[in-house]
Parts: C-alpha cells; sequence; structure tokens
C-alpha cells in the first residue's frame, strides 16, 4: 500500500479515536469539571485537565484573541506536516507523520472548538509524575516525532549519494 495513503488512514484513525476517548472517558467517569478524578489503577488515574496551552503548558491562551491566534498557528503548524506527510516517500517516516497529524489534528478540534485540549491521562508513581497530564494525540504526536528522531539518528539509508558540482 502506498505509504502516504497509510499515513493519512492513521491520522484519520488517530484523530477520530482521540475524539471519541475524550468523550467516553469524560462521560463514563463523570469528568465533569477541571480536577475531576477518577482511579483506574494505583499508578493510573483520569484527571480532567484544560490545557489552554502548547506542549507542557507552555503559551497559555487566556483571552479570544490568544485563543484564535494560538489556533491559526497551529493550524499552519498541521498544514505543514500535511505537506510534508504529502511528499514523503519513505514509509517509516510517513507512519510517523501520520501520527503527528492526527493527534494535532485531534487537538486542534478541541482548540476550535472549546478553546483548550482535554487532558485526562495521569502517570504517577506516588506523588512523583514522570508526565504532565495528556491524551491519546498527545501520546500519538510524542510517538510520532520519537520515530522521526530514531530514523534521523540511527538509520542510514542504503543508497548511495550522488553530487553534483
Amino acid at each position: 500500500m502506498n505509504p502516504r495513503i497509510l499515513a493519512f488512514t492513521l491520522a484519520a484513525i488517530v484523530a477520530g479515536v482521540d475524539q471519541f476517548l475524550k468523550y467516553w472517558i469524560l462521560a463514563a467517569y463523570n469528568l465533569d469539571y477541571q480536577g475531576a478524578q477518577h482511579d483506574i489503577l494505583p499508578f493510573f488515574q483520569f484527571t480532567l485537565t484544560h490545557n489552554e496551552g502548547i506542549a507542557l503548558g507552555l503559551f497559555q491562551a487566556g483571552s479570544a484573541a490568544a485563543r484564535w491566534s494560538l489556533t491559526g498557528l497551529l493550524s499552519l503548524v498541521t498544514i505543514g506536516v500535511t505537506y510534508w506527510l504529502w511528499t514523503e516517500k519513505n514509509r517509516n517516516d510517513a507512519l510517523g507523520l501520520g501520527l503527528i497529524l492526527g493527534g494535532a489534528i485531534g487537538n486542534l478540534v478541541d482548540r476550535a472548538r472549546l478553546g483548550y485540549v482535554i487532558d485526562y491521562a495521569d502517570l504517577h508513581f506516588g506523588d512523583f509524575r514522570p508526565f504532565l497530564i495528556f491524551n491519546l494525540a498527545d501520546a500519538a504526536i510524542t510517538i510520532g516525532v520519537l520515530m522521526l528522531l530514531a530514523r534521523a539518528l540511527f538509520v542510514r539509508d542504503d543508497s548511495p549519494e550522488t553530487e553534483t558540482k
């Protein structure tokens, strides 16, 4: 199968499952206010958080103008990832980009619809929290970025490079 078609399909699945999980988890566990919690395991719980910023809660959008500016900027980044994916020929890179695109779309839908991104997954070991509270879209973006980094740092193409002078 064409790597781009596979990656765009993966992006659609990630975005759709992300939106479904956000709706289902909030409804099934009555997470109806920020900070509401439901224990799943001794080291994992659902905790509703409204993330008005971007990665790691940076660049908080406290006003309507900031919200829409951030939404516009993230839309441009999403368009850039879409273009990169469209031109990508390597299957593994395309899959990584598909994960990033699906996560970006999932979070962008939240931001445009609600003004913030719904985060809910809270992994902790006692008081130690190795991650901020996150969602499926965040996890997909992180895995996609790690795939691209691993390939860039550790995988060499077998085809010889040709130089033109």
